[in-house]
């Protein structure tokens, strides 16, 4: 599941432009699901839709299993963004933190890995939360000069609190 190449860069350290070129995209990426993260924190609808593509895909499924629910894949951009965004605005208060994130990148598609650290606290029940550590595996496509979603997987490594209420 994970990327494990053993370096960051695959461009020669003598070759300066494109190294930069890949930094720069590889910057880009991994904001590509900062976006995620943050769009979601703040209920951004904008921002949330900006890290993705519009026939974009998000599987929960392997998460959600790990207590016994099965929620459909969500498919394209404005299904993602109505669906995540109904189920927590006014309800949810989310933080998202991101970490180890690996990258591959294969002309204008890229690949990404990351571990995700998910606070989910009901806002009217502050001690009802659910804190989840979950492993993203993502697929990402070129768009311009920044990168989007096209796939995003999220399984769970563990959790503490109450999921269920949190997610149905």
């Amino acid at each position: 599941m994970y990327v494990t190449g053993d370096r960051a860069l695959s461009a020669p350290a003598h070759d300066t432009a494109t190294a930069v070129a890949e930094l720069r995209d590889r910057a880009e990426i991994t904001d590509a699901l900062h976006r995620f993260g943050l769009g979601q924190d703040l209920k951004d609808k904008e921002l949330f839709a900006s890290a993705f593509a519009a026939d974009a895909e998000l599987d929960f499924r392997p998460a959600a299993s790990k207590w016994g629910s099965e929620p459909p894949p969500m498919s394209g951009r404005d299904t993602i963004v109505t669906t995540v965004l109904a189920m927590f605005t006014g309800r949810v208060d989310t933080t998202h933190q991101i970490a180890n994130t690996r990258i591959t990148i294969d002309g204008d598609a890229a690949r990404l890995t990351a571990l995700v650290e998910a606070q989910h606290v009901l806002i009217a029940d502050p001690a009802t939360h659910a804190l989840l550590k979950n492993p993203y595996d993502v697929d990402l496509v070129r768009d311009g000069d920044r990168w989007v979603i096209r796939r995003l997987r999220i399984d769970n490594t563990w959790y503490t609190g109450e999921p269920t209420v949190i997610f149905g």
